[in-house]
């Protein structure tokens, strides 16, 4: 079992990493951090978690105890930048060293992680990437627009004005036009920049990346060759239903081509929780640690 520590417990992310972790066959929880819950039992989180059978969970420390509590794999869900220091695998949720030295970005499929300090990529780019890195070679930069829709839980735990009810609900939110911090990390990985509006919509969870671009041949073939061997990216005949994906690790990528203009439209559909989030960090963990890439990760469900 490998010793996982888990930072920033009281966030979004950080519960769905850590549910993850009780849910995966090769991990062992020895330290759960967040500084405002410190010193008190893992029910202050979740009263389910002290009767659902996962043993002795170990009582909240500060983060920086957990930091230190000797994990040999870390996850780190946390807005502020702790350094990490000793050999442990780390795999950081935040957007604090996706462009740091010594710290690799991981998207699995597409750029698997190359060390022991992992930066986990943003939602946006997660699925942004997945629609348009197998592509690049044949479309033309300059037409590719990326429509992203993603529900609030995207926008963290802590309240804002624009995550209050009274801002979300009813509407359909346009933010960071033309600087929304995703964008260098898709430039990055495809080559060249795109156009990027991401918006926020009344969810709770899920994110949609409609992506707009020319193409010099048809891209179905190179999606499907990207992703032949995966088991979280599906390419669909159909178009990616985002309710299907609620709650999983998975994702669904389709292209259509407009009839009127000959341009090719290519959604990719995820959980920002899910894939864009907790499931792609265990994901690039277990890749980092030598484990089954799929263990403890949801990747089906039923829809209701």
């Amino acid at each position: 079992m490998v010793r996982t520590a888990v930072l920033g417990a009281l966030g979004f992310s950080g519960q769905e990493t850590l549910d993850r972790v009780l849910g995966h066959p090769e991990l062992e929880l020895v330290a759960l951090g967040s500084d405002s819950l410190a010193g008190q039992p893992v029910a202050a989180l979740d009263p389910r978690l002290s009767r659902n059978g996962y043993g002795d969970l170990p009582e909240f420390v500060t983060n920086e105890e957990a930091l230190a509590a000797g994990a040999e794999l870390v996850f780190c869900c946390l807005d502020n930048d702790l350094e990490p220091s000793g050999d442990a695998v780390v795999v950081d949720l935040s957007g604090s060293h996706r462009f740091a030295d010594g710290w690799c970005y991981a998207l699995p499929e597409l750029q698997p992680p190359t060390g022991r300090l992992i930066a986990n990529p943003g939602c946006y780019a997660t699925a942004a990437l997945l629609a348009l890195a197998p592509i690049a070679a044949i479309v033309d930069p300059a037409s590719v627009v990326v429509d992203g829709k993603s529900g609030i839980s995207g926008a963290g735990r802590t309240l804002k004005d624009s995550s209050h009810a009274a801002a979300v609900l009813d509407n359909v939110t346009p933010y960071a036009v033309g600087a929304h911090r995703h964008a260098p990390e898709i430039a990055r990985l495809l080559g060249f920049p795109v156009t990027f509006v991401p918006h926020v919509v009344p969810l709770r969870r899920g994110l949609v990346c409609t992506c707009y671009v020319t193409a010099s041949e048809d891209p179905r073939p190179l999606l499907q060759g990207a992703y032949a061997g995966s088991h979280v990216v599906d390419v669909l005949d159909s178009v990616p239903d985002l309710a299907r994906l609620q709650g999983t690790d998975a994702a669904e990528v389709a292209a259509f081509e407009d009839r009127s203009t000959g341009r090719w439209i290519v959604i990719c559909a995820i959980d920002n929780l899910g894939k864009g989030a907790a499931g792609q960090a265990v994901q690039n963990a277990n890749l980092a640690l030598g484990l089954d890439e799929t263990a403890g990760l949801r990747l089906s469900g039923v829809l209701v």
